[in-house]
């Protein structure tokens, strides 16, 4: 199971394996603050596909048709993430 939520909120006793996955460190968090098991900033879109979508609905598609194929350059990232929440909980943290 994958579980979402802000690198801003309190660590819960349910979030399982945490991972941060953002391309910059959340500005005012203490590395030690934030329980994470690993830094996954290859598993985010890349600055240029972000800025090309700029959260624009109508581009959803074609966004998700760009990211999934940027994923299977990092696949070796991605994987064994997958293969834990297939057995566990993971929480991916977000700012």
């Amino acid at each position: 199971m994958i579980k979402i939520k802000r690198a801003y909120d309190p660590v819960a006793s349910n979030d399982g394996t945490r991972f941060l996955v953002e391309r910059r460190w959340p500005r005012g968090v203490k590395k030690t603050a934030l329980h994470v098991l690993a830094w996954r900033k290859d598993v985010v879109p890349n600055t240029t596909l972000r800025h090309w979508f700029g959260d624009n609905p109508k581009k959803w598609s074609e966004f998700r048709r760009r990211y999934f194929r940027e994923l299977g350059v990092h696949a070796e990232v991605l994987d064994p993430t997958l293969k834990l929440a297939r057995r566990s909980r993971v929480t991916l943290e977000a700012m």
